[in-house]
């Protein structure tokens, strides 16, 4: 399992892009951690799928309403990563409103969740490997903080408590 100081892996997430900017093309675009991540500090946090009830109703909503603290707090971007597709990514943005604040980042066959050794297998609820719910602070691409839940639980990985680690400067 990914711990504090390490690297992260090299792995390719998806972005579902709707306006044409920037460089990016309409649909989805593939998202190269390492290369993202470089020389940024990035607030990643992961959850277990797109729609669900706590990752709906609290996980997004919390990033989402704290943006502007983490950009202050010296945060480049914040990253949202699940096991679901990009199609599915982009409409859970859309309905989040998550804009420009938060990037919805589909890791759709959990190969980050494998490298990181973060996966939650879900599979007697019928949603297969998933990404367990973790967040962490990456600083150009080395892993500063890492707060994993516990099955069932969402009292780390929350916004408050990873903005509160951003503002120390870890």
């Amino acid at each position: 399992m990914i711990q504090i100081g390490d690297k992260i892996p090299a792995a390719t997430l998806m972005e579902y892009i709707e306006l044409e900017g920037n460089g990016c093309s309409v649909g989805p675009n593939p998202v190269d951690v390492q290369a993202a991540s470089a020389g940024k500090t990035i607030a990643v946090f992961a959850l277990p799928g797109a729609y669900t009830p706590t990752c709906s109703a609290k996980h997004v909503p919390g990033f989402v309403g704290r943006a502007a603290e983490f950009k202050a707090a010296g945060v480049d971007e914040i990253w949202c990563l699940s096991v679901n597709d990009a199609f599915v990514m982009g409409a859970w943005a859309r309905d989040q409103k998550t804009g420009d604040k938060v990037r919805m980042l589909a890791d759709g066959s959990a190969d980050f969740a494998k490298a990181t050794g973060l996966t939650l297998d879900l599979t007697s609820r019928g949603m297969g490997l998933r990404s367990n719910r973790y967040s962490m602070l990456i600083k150009d691409g080395v892993v500063k903080t890492l707060n994993i839940e516990g099955p069932g639980k969402f009292e780390v990985s929350d916004a408050d408590t990873l903005l509160a680690q951003a503002k120390t400067g870890v």
